[in-house]
C-alpha cells in the first residue's frame, strides 16, 4: 500500500514538474495536467524500456564522450515523447535537451523528498 502511494505521488509530482518545465522553457508546451500525467507516464516507460537499449547500443560513443552522450539520449527520449503525444509539444532538440535536464533535476529532487518523507513516516510507525 505504501509503495503504491509513493508511486502515485511521484507520478503526480513528475507531471507537475513537466508543467514547470513548460512554464520555464518556451520550446516545451504541455496542454493540461491530464496531458502532463500521460506524458510523465510515457517518459517513465521510455526511460525504463528504450533508454537502456540506446545506452547499450551507443556505449562506445558514451565512453568516448566520458558519459556526456547520455544527455543526448535523455533529450531524444524527451523529444520522442513530445513527438508521440498530442498534449506535449517539444519545439526542437535544444528545447528537448534543456527540458530533459530540468525534468531530470526535478525528478532527482522529487525522489529525494519522497524518500525523506516516507522514511521519516516509517520510523514513526
Amino acid at each position: 500500500m505504501l509503495q503504491r502511494m509513493k508511486l502515485l505521488l511521484r507520478w503526480a509530482l513528475l507531471a507537475c514538474s513537466l508543467l514547470l518545465v513548460a512554464h520555464l522553457l518556451g520550446g516545451v508546451e504541455v496542454r493540461s495536467f491530464g496531458a502532463a500525467l500521460v506524458a510523465a507516464l510515457v517518459l517513465g516507460l521510455l526511460n525504463t524500456l528504450v533508454r537502456p537499449l540506446l545506452i547499450l547500443l551507443t556505449l562506445p560513443v558514451t565512453l568516448l564522450t566520458l558519459g556526456l552522450f547520455v544527455f543526448v539520449i535523455n533529450a531524444l527520449m524527451f523529444w520522442l515523447a513530445g513527438w508521440a503525444l498530442e498534449g506535449l509539444h517539444v519545439e526542437g532538440f535544444g528545447a528537448a535537451l534543456l527540458g530533459s535536464l530540468l525534468y531530470s533535476l526535478c525528478a532527482l529532487l522529487i525522489d529525494a523528498a519522497i524518500e525523506a518523507v516516507f522514511n521519516r513516516e516509517e520510523g514513526r510507525g
